[in-house]
């Protein structure tokens, strides 16, 4: 006996539950799954996200609306996405997310790897 067939499955835009906070951004899973998490993260307007990493998941964000940048562990200064653009954020990366513009930034997020999504810690030092 063959193992039944998952359905397609789809998840409307007001049915995504907020999920792992980090200070400074709004996550909303839309599914998670043994090694698949997908959502949505919103950073408000002037806003500055906690340090964090997401364990050894590997993550992916592509830029819908707005200015993502990014500070991270090693290095100096940030990087900025902007709408239309993709990010990797390699698992175990010490950063933090912010938006230097007046509107708001909104990226989807697909993490894979099956761990703990989000990992809030201190700043890293020198980079507080």
């Amino acid at each position: 006996m063959s193992d039944p067939v998952v359905p397609v499955r789809v998840v409307r835009f007001d049915e995504l539950e907020a999920a792992d906070p980090t200070p400074g951004m709004h996550r909303e899973r839309a599914f998670e799954l043994p090694i698949l998490w997908s959502g949505r993260v919103t950073t408000q307007p002037g806003a500055l996200s906690g340090w964090h990493h997401h364990d050894r998941n590997e993550t992916s964000l592509y830029v819908v609306q707005g200015v993502l940048r990014l500070e991270f562990e090693g290095f100096d200064g940030h990087v900025d996405a902007e709408a239309g653009d993709f990010v990797h954020v390699p698992a175990f990366t010490v950063h933090r997310e912010s938006n230097p513009t007046d509107l708001p930034s909104v990226a989807v997020i697909a993490r894979a790897g099956g761990a703990t999504p989000t990992v809030n810690v201190p700043a890293p030092p020198g980079l507080a």
